[in-house]
């Protein structure tokens, strides 16, 4: 079980690696503005706070690397950065788009029940 739990920490971690790139350098280009559904227009006017958004999925996705590298030991730290993916992934399921909930926030609860339950 320890193996498959690396995996979904690790796959959380990623997703948010590839949230860093879509926020902070992808925002206004094709894919981002088809991924978020944005116009151009509006993706200029939001592009800074898109890139603040990002290197906080940065942070998140460090956050978990380094529990994982910690191996054993970084139990707590995976427990404290799923709770924190898991938290913006519902506020955000609540306040921007309900699709978060499936992106952000299920893959999280999923890789915290495996963490807290290993």
């Amino acid at each position: 079980m320890p193996a498959i739990t690396d995996i979904v920490v690790g796959s959380v971690a990623f997703l948010h690696l590839g949230f860093l790139v879509l926020e902070m350098f992808l925002w206004d280009k094709p894919l981002g503005l088809r991924v978020f559904g944005h116009t151009k227009e509006m993706a200029a006017k939001t592009k800074v706070l898109a890139a603040n958004q990002g290197l906080y999925n940065g942070f998140l996705a460090a956050g978990l690397l380094w529990g994982l590298i910690l191996g054993a030991d970084g139990t707590s730290v995976k427990i404290f950065f799923l709770s924190c993916v898991l938290l913006a992934g519902l506020y955000g399921a609540a306040t921007a788009s309900r699709k978060i909930l499936l992106i952000q926030a299920l893959p999280a609860a999923i890789g915290l029940a495996l963490v807290v339950s290993s």
